[in-house]
């Protein structure tokens, strides 16, 4: 019986070779093909012999629409020209407007409506400024983002970390915003 874990010449593995493959998993388009053409052939031989060659050339009229169509579709033409897809709608997604900042805010000098609500808008805010003005990402470099932001100001917006409280005091939050105006 030959070894299951013995490696080929490119360097697989032999179980890996036997294990199925994920394009041919339930819901892949493989998947979906093998189930659909051969009842997109029936319907084609059913149509040819009860409608002879011109229900044959309608039916391959509809299956060719039908195909490019699913096509485009799935493609992802259609993501662009914003009329064919429904956007997609996220709990989070959007953006607080100016009007939306003072409740924010106000929320967010309430106890423990800082973690809620202002901290995530905060580490948004912080994000967006590393990443454009330093090319430093908040999350995936902390310690260059730390040592731009300031050791007394980044525990308050680490991700990594909880807060050191779970309400800010003002002069912590004016703090917060100079030091991002001055990013």
């Amino acid at each position: 019986m030959p070894d299951r874990n013995h490696t080929d010449q490119v360097g697989r593995s032999t179980a890996d070779q036997d294990a199925p493959d994920a394009t041919d998993q339930v819901g892949s388009v493989r998947h979906s093909l093998t189930l659909l053409l051969p009842v997109a052939a029936g319907a084609e031989v059913v149509l040819g012999l009860v409608g002879g060659l011109p229900g044959l050339g309608l039916g391959a009229a509809v299956l060719g629409a039908v195909a490019l169509l699913t096509g485009r579709y799935v493609a992802g033409a259609a993501s662009q020209d914003s009329g064919y897809r429904r956007s997609t709608r996220l709990m989070t997604s959007r953006l607080p407007g100016i009007g939306d900042w003072y409740w924010i805010v106000r929320g967010g000098l309430d106890p423990d409506g800082y973690l809620s609500s202002l901290r995530p808008q905060l580490q948004r805010l912080y994000a967006a400024r590393l990443s454009e003005r330093h090319a430093v990402s908040l999350h995936t470099e902390p310690a260059k983002a730390a040592a731009l932001v300031g050791a007394d100001l980044w525990p308050w917006v680490d991700p990594a970390q909880p807060p050191p409280s779970t309400t800010i005091p003002a002069d912590r939050l004016d703090a917060l915003i100079d030091r991002l105006d001055a990013l």
